[in-house]
């Protein structure tokens, strides 16, 4: 199994880094061993003093696939759920000043959880609404009307270049309103009205 992430989905959050709107989906990996389940305790690594949420839609693949054409992604999936993208910021903004790839910011243990699955049949995955309550406050809040590159268009273009396996997991992009995690926050996550994260920073 592994994890596929997209960066820079959402223009409000490529604005909010200082960013450049790509020509292509962003595509970053992270190891299996990246993923907290169960809504589980996060645990601040020590290597970082400024860790950030990135809070994402989901999607779960169901069939294995490659070079899939857009018009025919949505039969390799069939549940998303939510996921966050901690992201060690001091750690990636230094080893993107030295031109170095991202993977020890993004992929570090822990650094991926997500909630269980729910179906996608009766969803509407171009108009879904998706938010982060930060300590019982809004912090991020999208709709995937707001991507770049949709579901569907992402598992096209990344199954040209990784072929697409049962269990897989593709993270989608964060909308604005990413912010460092402190330890004894509260992170809680929706899908519309139904909370699917709900889990602490220690």
């Amino acid at each position: 199994m592994k994890i596929i992430a997209i960066g820079r989905n959402y223009v409000d959050h490529i604005k909010e880094l200082n960013n450049d709107v790509p020509d292509s989906p962003v595509i970053f990996n992270k190891p299996e061993t990246a993923i907290l389940k169960d809504n589980a305790d996060f645990y601040l690594p020590g290597f970082s003093h400024d860790i950030h949420h990135e809070l994402e839609i989901i999607v779960k693949i169901s069939k294995i696939g490659k070079n899939i054409e857009e018009k025919f992604a949505h039969k390799y999936y069939d549940e998303i759920g939510l996921g966050i993208d901690f992201t060690a910021r001091d750690l990636q903004s230094e080893l993107k000043s030295k031109g170095l790839p991202w993977e020890l910011a993004k992929g570090f243990d822990g650094s991926a959880p997500i909630s269980k699955f729910i179906p996608k049949a009766g969803l509407d995955l171009q108009n879904l609404d998706f938010n982060l309550l930060l300590n019982d406050k809004t912090q991020q809040s999208g709709n995937t009307s707001l991507m770049i590159y949709s579901i569907d268009s992402i598992i096209a273009y990344v199954s040209k270049y990784f072929t697409l396996k049962v269990g897989d997991i593709i993270f989608t992009g964060t909308p604005k309103g990413v912010s460092k995690v402190n330890a004894g926050d509260r992170l809680e996550g929706f899908i519309g009205e139904h909370k699917l994260l709900d889990f602490y920073v220690k």
